[in-house]
């Protein structure tokens, strides 16, 4: 029952951690969320994450607890994987999104102000 609670206690403060940043992005960002930038910062405690479970194992191995040592590693690996599926996701710059609509607006009102009621 002792590492079924660690491990509750361990979610409950990574739950805690992504809960305070997804605020700070929020609060930082106002109404324009930037996409690029909660990546970013997903990449960066994704990478600390990998790099605190990896410590874990080489602590384990230390110790002599092969298993152990095993499960941190694993999950580093996880962690890595995830890390490579985040990184992949392209995201669109907002000026980028943005700028295929504004020359066709543009384009449609001149478009309209020209051609039909100059025929």
């Amino acid at each position: 029952m002792g590492p079924l609670h660690s491990s509750q206690l361990h979610d409950l403060r990574l739950r805690l951690l992504v809960q305070q940043e997804s605020e700070r992005i929020a609060d930082g960002q106002g109404e324009d969320l930037d996409l690029s930038v909660v990546q970013a910062r997903c990449l960066c405690w994704l990478a600390l994450l990998a790099e605190a479970h990896e410590e874990q194992a080489c602590d384990a191995e230390r110790r002599g607890d092969v298993e152990q040592a095993m499960g941190w590693f694993a999950d580093s690996m996880r962690l890595r994987d995830v890390i490579q599926v985040v990184s992949s996701i392209e995201i669109p710059l907002p000026a980028a999104a943005e700028s295929p609509e504004s020359p066709f607006g543009e384009r449609d009102e001149h478009g309209c102000d020209d051609g039909p009621l100059a025929a």
